[in-house]
């Protein structure tokens, strides 16, 4: 017979918390985010920001990482970097996946945490891969779609068939923030209400009437 409560604890104990988890930022570089296709530019630049500013709103454990970026890749978008100006910046001279840089795992190792919140691109390469590498070392790994960006909506799905298959969180941006919140009374509940006005708007909307009923007070 099953015990409830230990149910109910599980299921707790497996949430993402700002105490369990890190967030990897991988490779959202400025030459390949003009080959993203599988969502439009604006909406691939408006998510990649929500998970970045995320990272700051729960103070997570976040590791920066670009790969050849004096070539055609480009440099990190100045946005994430400027928003993480003492975080750990791995830039790979030329590995592909992430987690084949010694840098990379250590900086993932330093953070304690086991469970890493991922974003990329390209969600075929710089998500995937170190996605099933640290899933292999034994990680909890959650690759936030939507945050991330490929060439085609081919190459999206097969991609997420391939994470689903190995064990990876499939998820989105919003989907991560409302885990790391958890309940609204927390103390983020009110920066996290800015931040879906700012970039969720068909639900910020809620919030920009709540904080002017607010003002009205």
């Amino acid at each position: 017979m099953v015990n409830i409560q230990e149910h109910i604890n599980k299921n707790v104990a497996d949430n993402l918390t700002a105490e369990n988890a890190a967030l990897l930022i991988i490779d959202h570089q400025t030459g390949l985010a003009q080959a993203v296709r599988d969502m439009s530019p604006e909406t691939y630049k408006n998510n990649a920001l929500a998970i970045s500013k995320l990272g700051k709103l729960f103070n997570l454990p976040t590791i920066l990482t670009t790969s050849a970026e004096d070539g055609a890749n480009g440099p990190l978008l100045p946005e994430i970097k400027a928003m993480y100006p003492d975080a750990p910046y791995i830039a790979r001279p030329g590995e592909i996946n992430a987690w084949d840089n010694e840098d990379f795992r250590k900086a993932v190792l330093a953070t304690g945490r086991k469970k890493l919140i991922i974003t990329g691109i390209s969600t075929d390469v710089c998500v995937l891969f170190p996605s099933l590498s640290a899933i292999a070392a034994g990680y909890d790994v959650y690759a936030v779609i939507d945050a991330s960006g490929t060439w085609s909506e081919i190459a999206q799905r097969t991609t997420m068939d391939r994470l689903t298959q190995a064990g990876v969180k499939v998820t989105s941006w919003m989907s991560v923030s409302a885990e790391l919140q958890n309940d609204w009374r927390n103390s983020t509940g009110q920066e996290l209400g800015q931040l879906y006005a700012e970039h969720l708007p068909s639900y910020g909307h809620l919030f920009s009437s709540l904080f002017a009923a607010q003002g009205n007070k």
